[in-house]
């Protein structure tokens, strides 16, 4: 048979291998025979990768020692690694999602990749609306350094809930994969935007507490009446990055079983069509949180 996805022998590294999605893409990958180099804070046990690094996607320091340990060719990057912000602080929770992705890409894949070469990253439907907002992201998808990220997003980081960075750096994330695909098409080397609906995957439970209840998780999966696996969605990533798919690149993929389409028709409400940078609506939303988290509290002593 022929080997359409054209993975065999190829070098891939994947974020958030240990689990999820992450975790569901690397089995992929390994068994279309590609050489998987897996990142992640947490042991990836799955068998047939090339090798495991430990890695703090939210520290510049922790990438620059991985990316020592990994090839100087690299065919295939998939970014699904994510932090709901329900555990982690602002800075954390947006480094790890936005800033993380930014430095690998410029720093390190635009020398690393040749013609040929593909880039997938996993944002979210939280970041769909990157398009309407895009004078609250320029300032952040603009800066081309660490520095300058921390720097545009520290007032922030002090000020709005660890949850905001979520979509904030998704939308972020969006743009700047919009705006690099242009450049590194220039190149040769295709990068394309996954964007999942509510998925099972270890945090399926932050998530769940963030909308109330599974039942509201599961409105946000368009008319499925259920969650996604996390390999349908690992699935799109690894079809993107594949020589199946060697003529797409800049493409907002989502996968969310007609969600988008509910919105745009008007037959749902869009609860995601807000600023995620505007002061007072960080603040209502920071107490909001604070007394859902009370409450949780009281419930679950």
């Amino acid at each position: 048979m022929k080997d359409f996805f054209g993975y065999d022998g190829k070098v891939c590294v994947v974020t958030g291998a240990s689990s999820g999605m992450g975790k569901a893409t690397t089995q992929m990958l390994v068994e279309l025979g590609a050489k998987v180099y897996a990142i992640d804070m947490n042991p990836c046990q799955v068998e047939g990768i090339e090798k495991y690094l430990k890695c703090n996607l939210a520290s510049k320091e922790d990438i620059d020692k991985t990316f020592k340990e990994l090839p100087e060719k690299i065919d295939s990057f998939f970014g699904v690694a994510g932090l709901s912000g329900s555990k982690t602080d602002y800075r954390t929770t947006f480094d790890c999602n936005y800033t993380a992705n930014m430095y690998i890409t410029l720093y390190y894949l635009k020398e690393r990749m040749q013609k040929g070469a593909s880039i997938v990253y996993c944002t979210s439907t939280a970041g769909l609306e990157w398009k309407k907002f895009k004078k609250e992201q320029n300032k952040v998808v603009h800066s081309k350094t660490w520095e300058e990220v921390v720097a545009a997003t520290s007032k922030l980081a002090s000020s709005a809930p660890a949850t905001f960075a979520y979509m904030y750096s998704k939308r972020c994330l969006s743009q700047f994969i919009c705006e690099q695909a242009v450049e590194f098409a220039k190149l040769g080397i295709r990068m394309n935007n996954v964007l999942p609906a509510a998925t099972d995957t270890g945090m399926k439970q932050e998530f769940q507490d963030m909308v109330g209840s599974e039942e509201g998780l599961i409105e946000q999966a368009g008319l499925a009446n259920r969650l996604a696996t996390s390999e349908e969605m690992a699935g799109p990533m690894v079809f993107l990055n594949s020589n199946m798919a060697s003529f797409v690149s800049g493409v907002d993929f989502l996968v969310d079983y007609t969600d988008t389409c509910l919105k745009i028709l008007k037959l749902k409400k869009n609860l995601e069509a807000v600023s995620a940078t505007n002061p007072i609506i960080c603040a209502i939303a920071k107490k909001m949180m604070q007394k859902q988290s009370e409450e949780l509290k009281k419930l679950n002593p």
